[in-house]
């Protein structure tokens, strides 16, 4: 495991205002961004309150069973914790009923299908948005940005994203600084999209292997494959990021 050394108030203060001036700059009134249990939407929801009360944090199963057991019950350990307003909204039947439409006219393939959860989950968080006048925060990291393990104008669509510059490693480091609690470390990190499923799978390796290549540079015997990964998802990047 790589050892960060960061001043981590000097990036609160930072973070902060970045998201304060984000407020400003739209008039809104207040932020919404999806509540998964992980630890990405965890430092978001914590930095989001830290620069307004107004935040809500939506909780959105999607048909896989992990989805209403451990991370509705961290989601919500996140919103108690922190005094961060959360609701649950089930999006099940409704993935059913759009994929069914879509599959009586043309096949779906299951990495469709699947992709459907996440682009249901920002239509979801966008009407709320604009329904509120608040912004959606993004809750994507540095690392999966870098291997485009994102969803195109599912999780990779937002107003702002407070963390996109950081590793996996970091949110890690920065979250123990938080004193935010020990769930948010031990859980494999998973987007939640299908039982079993772990971002470390999905990729072919490890998130060690991954930010030690872009915290140092250091090429590791999996360096081809996140080269690889990268200019293959540059499309998804380039609408969805500003800093590839």
């Amino acid at each position: 495991m790589i050892k960060i050394n960061r001043d981590w108030e000097s990036e609160i203060t930072k973070r902060v205002a970045k998201i304060k001036e984000a407020l400003a700059d739209a008039r809104a009134d207040g932020i919404v961004f999806g509540s998964s249990g992980g630890k990405d939407s965890a430092l978001v929801g914590i930095l989001c309150k830290m620069a307004t009360d107004n935040v809500l944090g939506v909780i959105m199963p999607c048909g896989s069973a992990s989805n209403f057991g451990q991370d509705m019950e961290d989601a919500g350990l996140l919103g108690e914790t922190y005094n961060i307003d959360h609701i649950v909204i089930d999006l099940t039947e409704v993935k059913h009923l759009l994929a069914q439409g879509i599959m009586a006219h043309v096949p779906v393939t299951q990495p469709a299908s699947i992709n459907i959860n996440p682009r249901l989950r920002m239509t979801t968080l966008y009407t709320i948005a604009q329904s509120r006048n608040y912004l959606v925060a993004g809750t994507g990291n540095r690392s999966e940005i870098h291997m485009g393990y994102f969803t195109k104008w599912g999780d990779g669509a937002f107003d702002f994203n407070p963390i996109q510059d950081l590793t996996k490693t970091e949110i890690f480091a920065f979250l123990e600084y938080l004193g935010a609690p020990a769930v948010f470390y031990t859980k494999p990190p998973s987007a939640g999209l299908f039982e079993g499923q772990t971002d470390e799978d999905d990729m072919g390796l490890t998130y060690d292997e991954l930010d030690t290549y872009l915290l140092t540079g250091e090429k590791g015997k999996n360096h081809h494959k996140i080269e690889k990964a990268h200019r293959a998802t540059a499309h998804k990047r380039a609408r969805s990021f500003t800093n590839d």
